[in-house]
This record gives C-alpha cells, structure tokens and sequence, in this order.
C-alpha cells in the first residue's frame, strides 16, 4: 500500500494548516475548500475506506466525530450548525484513499447535497 499525502501531512513529512493534533488523529484545512471552514479528520494509521474499518475501529470514527464537535466549538461556527462527511470510492467522491471526515461549516449547507 503506497503512502498517501494525507499520510505524509500525519507524519509530519508535509506541512499542513493542522488544527487539531493528538496520538491518533490530525486535522487540517483542506486546500481545496467548498466552505468557509472546511476541515479534514484523518487517523493517522492507514484505512482507505470506509468499507475498510473493523469492528475495532469504532473508537475511532467515534473520536473521529467528537473531534469534528471540537473544532466546530473552537473555530466558532458550531452553534450555527455544521455538516459531516466520509466520501467512500469513487462514485462517493473518494478522491485520497486514507480515511478521512470532512467537516465543513460557516455557510448555509443545501439539500441534496450531490
């Protein structure tokens, strides 16, 4: 399994605007944002999909989203409302195949989102 850049920025190789830091997970400001705040939550260890993750790894996701609450708390934008998303393959729009949550916020999000 190559590297991908999302796992190049966890390890420290490529800089990144990051957020959020701790031993499991980063965040950062994606470069190509579709909102005011767009923000990407990666594990640091490698899964590719969603469709990759064991029953061990709800901990994760679930740190995953709690952290997607935090940052949404600090940026300023949560009590206004935010939206989450795992993009899996590619008709899902899966463009880096390392797991990752997009958090987006600071506008108004539309319905169907597609």
């Amino acid at each position: 399994m190559s590297e991908t850049i999302f796992g190049r920025i966890a390890s420290g190789e490529v800089p990144a605007d990051i957020v959020f830091s701790d031993d499991e997970l980063v965040a950062f400001r994606d470069l190509n944002p579709q909102a005011p705040h767009h923000i990407l939550i990666i594990p640091r260890r490698r899964i590719e999909t969603v469709l990759d993750l064991q029953d061990d790894d709800a901990a994760l996701v679930g740190r995953m989203v709690i952290a997607a609450g935090k940052i949404a708390r600090e940026l300023g934008f949560a009590e206004r409302g935010f939206r989450l998303v795992f993009n899996c393959g590619e008709d899902g729009g899966q463009e880096v195949y390392h797991l990752h949550l997009h958090l987006l916020g600071g506008r108004r999000m539309n319905w169907p989102p597609g």
